[in-house]
């Protein structure tokens, strides 16, 4: 969510079409094999296990379809003592089946990506770890789903912590449902107040999980079907250090939680607008007075910075926080995503035009990108919800140079 985005969501997904029924297919005579992607690794020591969980909220009906109890799927990323089953798949069989069969990001054609066999690094619901960990709360950008908030999840897990992703129904598109039920987008015309509703809701949204996650804690089962969770999951959770991060829409989010939240103790945005029309967010006025860090995106426009966008400014100045506002000049909107990882990758096969890469990902050095995105990041949850030394967080560093301090 930021002015001047290039491209939109509906144009990056091309949802709408396949959710339609209306979907084009690739065809399979002259198809090649479907080309094939891995995301990077976590470096840190610890195994990373994954269970996704189905939440009702019963007292909440949904904004875009009020018909229907609000219902959301989250992701939970814990450590585990050893994996002991295969890496779960990166996408859910219905939400790769509605990109295979659409034009994904806006330039990967139908039937041209094996979306269904690509992997996490995470066992799918091993028993978890022994000991109580911080939670850190991930949410994606306006239309997003939250997979490609996976590359961080696990690397904060790698490094001990437990990561919860969230969807947000009818706004993320696709979202896949118990027993293959697959929702898409249902918004109305674009218009500032949509995107208020849509940042309450979040808020409402990311609040109710928290909820859930502790009703885990004491011994309850959130998932609507009632089904297993990983053995020793709720001990894992410790709801006294949680953390929220999100991308675009999903930082202005976490901003916003944690402005009538008091239950989150850090955030961070990355690279969302606060405002919706000429008008600022509630939390661009107010400031946090807990610690919160924004990072930006520069390509082909001036730096998202406290300095150049009104709404950023607003909030630093009103902040009483620990604060920090970096900047990559060399990256683009959907660098803090894991599309900085996988276009390249699918690009050596594809052949994607430079300038739709551009617009997505900028010209930084992909793996540089996502190096120095999860050591931020990581850095930031360190120091603010586990009271760690965190130098990179003080001044510029040769290992991230394309990483620069705004303040």
């Amino acid at each position: 969510m930021r002015s001047r985005r290039l491209p939109a969501i509906a144009a990056l997904l091309a949802l709408p079409l396949a959710a339609c029924g209306n979907a084009v297919h690739a065809d399979p005579l002259s198809a090649t094999a479907p080309a094939g992607f891995t995301i990077p690794a976590p470096t840190g020591p610890g195994a990373v296990g994954t269970v996704e969980l189905h939440l009702v909220d019963g007292t909440r009906r949904d904004p875009w379809v009020p018909s229907r109890p609000r219902e959301l799927m989250v992701s939970v990323w814990y450590p585990v003592q050893q994996p002991a089953s295969g890496p779960a798949p990166y996408l859910r069989p219905g939400v790769a089946r509605v990109l295979d069969q659409s034009t994904a990001l806006g330039v990967i054609q139908p039937g041209t990506v094996d979306w269904a066999g690509a992997r996490t690094h995470a066992a799918d619901s091993a028993p978890a770890g022994r000991t109580a960990r911080p939670v850190v709360l991930y949410s994606p950008g306006f239309g997003v789903p939250r997979v490609l908030g996976t590359t961080i999840a696990e690397e904060l897990v790698s490094r001990g912590y437990v990561v919860v992703t969230m969807d947000h129904t009818y706004e993320t598109a696709p979202v896949e449902f118990p027993g293959g039920r697959v929702e898409s987008q249902r918004l109305p015309e674009e218009s500032p107040g949509r995107t208020k509703t849509a940042i309450d809701t979040r808020v409402a949204d990311t609040r109710f999980v928290l909820d859930r996650l502790a009703a885990l804690t004491r011994g309850r089962n959130p998932d609507a079907e009632g089904r297993p969770l990983p053995h020793g999951l709720a001990r894992t959770l410790d709801l006294s250090k949680v953390g929220l991060v999100g991308h675009s829409a999903g930082g202005v989010q976490a901003a916003e939680v944690m402005r009538v939240d008091r239950r989150v103790h850090a955030g961070i945005n990355m690279d969302g607008t606060m405002q919706y029309g000429d008008r600022y967010m509630p939390v661009a006025r107010t400031g946090l007075d807990r610690p919160f860090m924004l990072m930006g995106a520069a390509t082909g426009r001036s730096p998202q910075t406290h300095r150049t966008n009104p709404s950023w400014g607003s909030f630093w100045t009103n902040s009483t926080g620990w604060k920090r506002d970096l900047n990559a000049p060399r990256a683009s909107h959907y660098s803090y995503t894991d599309v900085q990882a996988v276009l390249p990758a699918l690009d050596t096969e594809l052949d994607i035009p430079a300038e739709a890469r551009t617009a997505l990902i900028g010209t930084v050095d992909p793996t540089r990108m996502t190096s120095s995105l999860r050591a931020y990041v990581t850095a930031f949850f360190d120091h603010t919800l586990r009271g760690r030394p965190s130098p990179i967080l003080n001044k510029p560093s040769p290992r991230h140079p394309d990483i620069h301090f705004i303040r």
